[in-house]
C-alpha cells in the first residue's frame, strides 16, 4: 500500500519523502487512519495516554505513555520488553487507541502493562538497524540447520528485538516439532537468546505478504486482521468447481475471499427449492440438474431422458412442489418451461481492424501484389513493344493484306 502521491524508486519514496511515516500512515500494512487527528479535545479533557506501536511485519502492541511524552504518528520509540527494550514506530495516538484496545480486548489495568521508555536516540536506531540487517542471512542458515536435522518445519521469518538481545524465529509445521537440538545449534551459531514461535499458515502469509491471483496485495497483509475458518461448503454454495489449485491461496489454505459474498449467496438461495427434491409429473419424475442463482432459473430432466433439460423459474418450481405436496401432478414440464430468447445485439462501434474475428489469424497470407504487378507489366510491354526485325513486320503486313487480294481476284 502507498499514498496516492507516493511512488517509490530504489526503496525511497518520491512523493511525501517521509519513508512511510506520513500523517496518514497509509504506506504501511494494517494501518488505521486517524480521522480525529485534526479535532481538538473539549475543555478539561486530557488526551488518552496509550499509544499503538508497530513492529516488523505489522505486529502491533499497545503501550502506556507514563512519561507524558509528546508523540505523533511516525515517531520511533523505545518500549518495554520482557528483558531489555524494543524499538518500534508509533502508528496511532489519541482516542482511536481507546477504540482499538476495546475492539481487541486489551485491558488498561493489570500487572502486564507495558510502558514507553523514551523516544529512540540515534544510538538505539543504529543498533536496531544493524540487527535488522542480520535477519536475512540468519534465516538462510537456520533453514539449513532445520533441513540437516530433518525436522518437519519451515522457518518463515526472523525478528530481532530492538536492543539485539533476542531473536524470535517464526516457523510453521503440520505437527508438533521437537526443536531442542535446533535451539542449541542456533544459540551456538548466532550467540544470542533464541525464542521459537509457531504461527499458522495464514499468519505466515500475512507476515510475508505477496500478490494474490486477483492481481492485488494479499488481504491478510493489508487490511484483514481476523482469520475466520473457510470450508468447502462456501464454494459449493457459490457453485464453484472444487479444484484445490484454484480455491487455495498462497498459504495453501482455502482463500479468505470465499467468505466475502457467501452471505449474499445464502440470501439468494432462500427462494430456491432444495435440489434433491424431485418434481412429480404425469410424464415422469424430473430431477434438478443445474441452477442459476443470478437469474433465478433451474434446469430439470426426466429420469431416463437425461439429455433433455427443461428450464423453469424458481417460482414455477415451488409451485410444482406445492402441488406435489397436495398429491397433485402437472401434465409435463413443457407447460412451464421457458425457452431461451436470444436478443440480437447491435454493436455501436465499427470493426475497422478486424479485432473481433476469432479466425483473423487463420486466414491465408495475401499474395505478393508487387510480383503480380511486375508480371502483368512485363506481359503488356512485350505485346506493345515493336519488333526489331523489319522482315517480320513486312510479313505481318502482307498476311493482313492477303484476304483483300483474294477478294479482288474473285471479282
Amino acid at each position: 500500500m502507498a499514498c496516492a502521491s507516493c511512488s517509490t524508486k530504489d526503496g525511497s519514496p518520491k512523493g511525501c519523502k517521509n519513508n512511510g511515516t506520513c500523517g496518514t500512515d497509509s504506506c504501511n500494512k494494517l494501518t488505521v487512519f486517524d480521522w480525529l487527528a485534526n479535532m481538538s479535545l473539549p475543555n478539561g479533557e486530557t488526551p488518552f495516554n496509550w499509544v499503538e506501536v508497530r513492529f516488523k511485519n505489522g505486529r502491533k502492541h499497545y503501550y502506556k505513555n507514563t512519561e507524558n511524552l509528546t508523540l505523533s504518528i511516525g515517531d520511533i520509540v523505545a518500549t518495554q520488553a520482557q528483558s531489555g527494550h524494543d524499538i518500534g514506530m508509533v502508528t496511532l495516538t489519541g482516542e482511536l487507541v481507546r477504540v482499538q484496545m476495546k475492539r481487541k480486548n486489551v485491558s488498561q489495568e493489570g500487572d502486564d502493562i507495558l510502558k514507553i521508555y523514551r523516544k529512540a536516540s540515534q544510538k538505539d536506531i543504529d543498533i536496531w538497524s544493524a540487527a535488522r540487517d542480520k535477519e536475512e542471512p540468519m534465516k538462510v542458515k537456520a533453514r539449513q540447520f532445520a533441513i540437516d536435522l530433518r525436522l518437519q518445519m519451515k522457518i518463515s521469518d526472523i525478528e530481532f528485538q530492538g536492543d539485539a538481545s533476542k531473536a524470535t524465529f517464526y516457523y510453521t509445521a503440520e505437527d508438533r516439532v521437537d526443536f531442542r537440538e535446533l535451539i542449541k545449534l542456533f544459540a551456538r551459531e548466532f550467540r544470542t537468546r533464541i525464542e521459537m514461535k509457531q504461527v499458522g499458515f495464514r499468519q505466515e502469509a500475512s507476515r510475508l505478504g505477496g500478490i494474490g491471483s486477483c492481481g492485488r496485495e494479499l488481504c491478510c497483509s493489508t487490511w484483514l486482521t481476523d482469520f475466520r475458518s473457510v470450508s468447502t461448503s462456501a464454494a459449493r454454495y457459490q457453485q464453484l468447481s472444487l479444484n484445490p489449485q484454484k480455491l487455495a491461496g498462497q498459504c495453501g489454505k482455502l482463500k479468505c475471499c470465499l467468505n466475502y459474498e457467501l452471505d449474499t449467496y445464502l440470501d439468494a438461495l432462500k427462494s430456491f427449492p432444495k435440489t434433491d427434491i424431485k418434481l412429480q409429473t404425469e410424464k415422469g419424475t424430473a430431477v434438478c440438474q443445474k441452477t442459476d442463482i443470478f437469474k433465478g432459473h433451474m434446469w430439470y430432466a426426466y429420469e431416463g431422458e437425461w439429455m433433455n433439460w427443461h428450464k423453469i423459474t424458481t417460482a414455477q418450481a415451488n409451485e410444482i412442489i406445492d402441488l406435489n405436496i397436495k398429491n397433485k401432478k402437472i401434465a409435463s414440464l413443457e407447460e412451464y418451461a421457458s425457452e431461451l430468447i436470444i436478443e440480437d445485439t447491435k454493436n455501436e462501434f465499427e470493426n475497422v481492424v478486424g479485432q473481433d474475428s476469432l479466425t483473423r489469424f487463420d486466414s491465408p497470407k495475401p499474395k505478393n501484389k508487387r510480383r503480380n504487378n511486375r508480371r502483368k507489366g512485363n506481359q503488356a510491354s512485350r505485346t506493345n513493344k515493336p519488333n526489331s526485325n523489319p522482315n517480320q513486320n513486312n510479313r505481318n503486313k502482307n498476311a493482313k493484306r492477303k484476304p483483300q487480294n483474294k477478294k479482288n481476284v474473285s471479282k
